[in-house]
């Protein structure tokens, strides 16, 4: 039903109201979402107090009898707190997986801050990114146990952490007395977490007796209820543990004194108040895993081709400025000295080069942003061949690509998701524009396509005349059966954001950048258009870019909201996000960018730099998030290579046309 003309959307509720039945309001993932920074506001009087954690790893270290050499995981690691303070006592080897994306970035934070070093990574407890027989202790502290719907998914996670652990490797949980909060269950509980905020919490029992469901309100004393959630744990005696961990295959299960803390609020506990400390210890067998003898990888670098013409570069063709850049990458990956590389870019023979050299090398470095044959519509055509003579390669999916390359369509996913974006529309070549759902100054721009071309100082409006103008000259260049994008042009801050690495490992999210248009004269829209990355006598080649000044919340909205994007559209290994402020400095989505710039002096080598990392350093994260995503060091099956192998008659050279003609 439309609403009637003039009237206002309802707004969504923020309370549930009364309700008697907790547990059918409980999403079997609560999880995902409740570990924000209001769980640090609402529970930080202990998960935020620097002297329980003091404890809470004297009583770890006792438990495991863990040396500052040994490996340590802190799985469920939170705001990484626990792995923090081991680091800062001197361990050397901790690392921490935590669901939470949130929690995790703030870990990553604090550990830089004070340069320590511990490894973070977001991940699912059931599923653990890292290698058999890699620690020589588990930690499952804070009561972070027993938070999925069955028994069974819990039992996963200690055969997960059975797996990991090396043999004679202890696994320590810290977990709620199931049978004491039984038999004290707070019903109703109600506290001042400051001068501004309170909780009230509900509890009670699950249908089956075996999970105690929470329901926490979150509220300001002038923004009134910020939260309305539900979560649920399962609830554990001694017994029930043991069983449990020697179901997953530990042994010499045993039992150390209770933990009891107390806050400095003086408030309620909750599950936090009594919990059990439990260790046991794995008596398995080395496992005999089979890896590659040799450390050299060899990897076959795609790119352009420089014999063709190219349209998105100013005369048409490569220049001396495009054989400088790839010289220059050529020289950082010589840097490398565990990787062998073959440069590949003749496109006219690229299938039977590749089929040649696929029994030879470990992967492809795919840096072909050009698009087979130079075109950027055919950008996506090369992963898509190489998935199709089944040769692993760095970087996003076909897929991936085409979603991306596609400005309006990413708007509609970021919008269904959350995301903020500038107010716009999709003009078709059927739709005659008459007026904008907003505001002027508007950007008119191709909706498709990458390296912003199509993007020029005339591409900011003013006036419908102008727009329809600058309408008319991009249907005359692309086509008039192209759609094109129209934006609100946002007067704020001009901003990108990169990550290299993947969410199901290690990951960096590169420091964020902002253009500098202090060079820029008077007058001219402040873009980093065409002109700023291909038209030297442009006033726009002045443009430079510095390390963005952002409130922390603005960061956060940014980051999140840019891995969030990250996991819906499937990227791999590295991405740019570009973002702009609008005039009330709200930050909003303007492209993804899954196959970036790679040159020693694009965005992202720009971020890399601010971060400490070298170009070569740069080129080798993005090769080796690819490798740990593509598990390149274990054996491959190669029954498709000796097919392969007996198709092809002749050896295969080191360099296909590696100076580029010249």
């Amino acid at each position: 039903m439309k609403a009637k003309k003039g009237s206002k959307p309802k707004a969504k509720p923020r309370s549930f109201g009364p309700v008697k039945d907790f547990e059918s309001f409980v999403k079997p993932d609560w999880w995902k979402d409740l570990f924000n920074p209001l769980y640090l506001k609402s529970d930080g009087d202990v998960v935020e107090d620097p002297e329980i954690t003091k404890r809470e790893v004297d009583l770890v270290i006792e438990a495991l009898g863990i040396r500052p050499e040994d490996r340590v995981l802190d799985l469920c690691c939170g705001q990484g707190r626990h792995s923090i303070e081991l680091a800062n006592r001197g361990f050397v080897n901790v690392e921490g997986l935590d669901r939470s994306r949130y929690l995790i970035q703030k870990a990553r934070k604090d550990s830089e801050k004070r340069a320590l070093g511990v490894k973070f990574r977001e991940g699912d407890a059931r599923k653990l990114p890292y290698r058999t027989d890699t620690f020589d202790a588990v930690m499952i502290l804070g009561n972070s146990f027993g938070y999925f719907e069955s028994e069974d998914e819990d039992l996963k996670v200690l055969k997960e952490v059975l797996r990991v652990l090396k043999p004679w490797g202890k696994v320590l949980l810290d977990v709620a007395d199931g049978e004491y909060l039984k038999s004290n269950l707070q019903n109703r509980s109600w506290e001042w977490v400051d001068d501004r905020f309170f909780v009230c919490r509900e509890r009670s029992l699950s249908s089956d007796g075996e999970r105690i469901i929470t329901r926490e309100i979150i509220a300001h004393k002038e923004k009134g209820i910020l939260a309305d959630q539900f979560y649920s744990v399962r609830l554990y005696s001694k017994e029930k543990l043991k069983e449990i961990l020697e179901k997953a295959g530990f042994d010499d299960v045993g039992f150390h004194s209770k933990l009891s803390i107390s806050s400095k609020r003086n408030e309620d506990l909750g599950m936090m108040e009594n919990r059990i400390i439990v260790v046991g210890i794995t008596k398995k067998q080395w496992t005999f895993t089979r890896v590659r003898e040799n450390t050299i990888k060899t990897v076959a670098v795609v790119m352009g081709d420089p014999n063709k013409p190219d349209n998105m570069k100013p005369g048409g063709i490569f220049d001396e400025d495009d054989f400088y850049t790839i010289d220059e990458l050529k020289k950082a990956l010589n840097e490398l000295k565990n990787y062998r590389f073959i440069y590949v870019n003749n496109h006219d023979t690229l299938i039977s080069d590749l089929i040649k050299l696929k029994p030879k090398i470990d992967f492809v470095f795919n840096l072909c942003d050009e698009g087979f044959n130079n075109e950027p519509t055919k950008e996506l055509h090369v992963p898509a061949l190489l998935e199709m003579l089944n040769i692993p390669y760095t970087g996003s999916n076909p897929q991936c690509l085409a979603y991306c390359y596609d400005k309006s369509l990413i708007r509609g996913i970021a919008k269904e998701m959350g995301i903020p974006v500038p107010k716009g529309i999709l003009v078709t070549p059927d739709k005659t524009v008459l007026e904008l759902p907003f505001n002027f100054p508007a950007i008119v721009k191709p909706n498709f396509g990458d390296s912003s071309f199509g993007i020029t100082k005339k591409s900011v409006v003013n006036s419908m005349d102008e727009l329809i103008s600058v309408l008319s000259e991009i249907r005359e260049q692309f086509g008039y059966d192209k759609p094109v994008l129209i934006e609100e042009f946002l007067t704020g801050s001009d901003l990108s954001i990169g990550i290299i690495g993947n969410l199901s490992g290690n990951y960096q999210v590169l420091p964020i950048i902002e253009e500098d248009y202090s060079k820029l004269p008077e007058g001219l829209p402040k873009i980093c258009g065409y002109e700023a990355k291909w038209l030297p006598d442009s006033p726009y080649w002045n443009n430079t870019s510095k390390p963005a000044q952002l409130d922390e919340e603005i960061e956060r909205i940014i980051v999140e909201s840019s891995l969030k994007l990250w996991e819906r559209l499937g990227v791999n290994d590295y991405c740019r996000f570009d973002w702009r402020l609008d005039s009330e400095s709200k930050p909003k989505l303007l492209e993804v960018n899954p196959n970036p710039g790679w040159c020693w002096d694009g965005h992202l080598a720009k971020m890399a730099k601010i971060a400490g990392i070298s170009y070569s350093e740069m080129l080798n994260m993005i090769l080796e998030a690819a490798m740990e995503r593509l598990e390149i060091n274990k054996i491959r099956d190669v029954k498709d290579e000796k097919i392969l192998e007996n198709q092809t008659t002749n050896g295969v050279a080191t360099n296909i046309n590696l100076a580029y003609g010249r």
